[in-house]
């Protein structure tokens, strides 16, 4: 039997701190998966209890990133992706979209949870005409994640950033603005952005409630609840692709009447 305090069944970093939750695994456990701990479960719990529609947002977004992708690689022809916070390994992950439709699409992740490293090089392999690789590096260091990048994707050629559910872990004083900014002057002419974040504008009442909750638990970030018009920010400089910056279950998708506290969107270089 597996411990209580561990995921079942998989091989784990020798040294690594459960006592604090990680985003990625608190996600990983809203999203139904295993690979989480006590304490991500404890804070996972903490937001469900005042917000329980975190549990439609995260699937709202990880439809999002379907769809996304697919627009990227059917429509707008990109075969490079640097996929930044992936997170745990599920269902539809980038390259798994991505090599579906291109199989020589090329695919770099990046988290800066050594679980997530141990998992995706079990999970996430690449066809045998494509690339797929992964980085352990923090977002608030993009010069790394670009210098080790390069060693798979050729920034010569357009190459399509994901940042989803991430900035909302960056606080103000880590600049994520100026972050999103210095991987977008790296890519060339044609790159895209792909965000979503999570807001404040809409469920204030139960997403404060849930900041709060989760905040005053052991986290390795804090979660930051940021506004419409903040969110947007991200996508200075760049062409927001139709419908622009929306809920993301209602990017590209059927009419819903769902609500979700969130805003995604994806915008082209010029």
């Amino acid at each position: 039997m597996a411990s209580e305090d561990a995921p079942p069944d998989r091989d784990e970093p020798a040294s690594f701190d459960t006592t604090r939750a990680h985003p990625a695994r608190v996600y990983d456990y809203w999203l139904g998966g295993k690979d989480n701990y006590e304490a991500d479960r404890a804070t996972a719990q903490e937001v469900i209890s005042v917000n329980p529609g975190i549990l439609e947002a995260v699937r709202a977004n990880r439809a999002f990133l379907r769809r996304a992708v697919e627009y990227l690689v059917g429509e707008a022809g990109i075969r490079q992706f640097l996929d930044i916070g992936t997170g745990l390994p599920t269902a539809e992950n980038t390259h798994e979209v991505a090599q579906r439709i291109a199989p020589e699409s090329r695919i770099v992740y990046v988290d800066n949870d050594p679980i997530v490293l141990a998992h995706a090089r079990a999970l996430l392999t690449s066809t045998p005409e494509g690339v797929t690789a992964y980085l352990e590096a923090d977002a608030r260091n993009p010069e790394e994640i670009l210098r080790e990048a390069a060693g798979t994707l050729d920034f010569g050629q357009p190459v399509a950033v994901i940042m989803l559910a991430l900035t909302h872990f960056i606080p103000d004083s880590d600049r994520p603005h100026q972050i999103v900014s210095a991987l977008m002057d790296a890519v060339p002419p044609g790159s895209y952005l792909t965000l979503s974040a999570a807001t404040r504008d809409i469920g204030t009442e139960r997403m404060t409630g849930a900041a709060s909750r989760y905040n005053a638990r052991p986290v390795v970030a804090q979660f930051i609840l940021r506004t419409r018009a903040e969110i947007a920010s991200f996508f200075d400089g760049l062409d927001l692709i139709e419908p622009g910056l929306v809920q993301p279950q209602r990017w590209r998708a059927p009419v819903s009447t769902t609500e979700v506290s969130g805003y995604a969107g994806l915008g082209r270089k010029p």
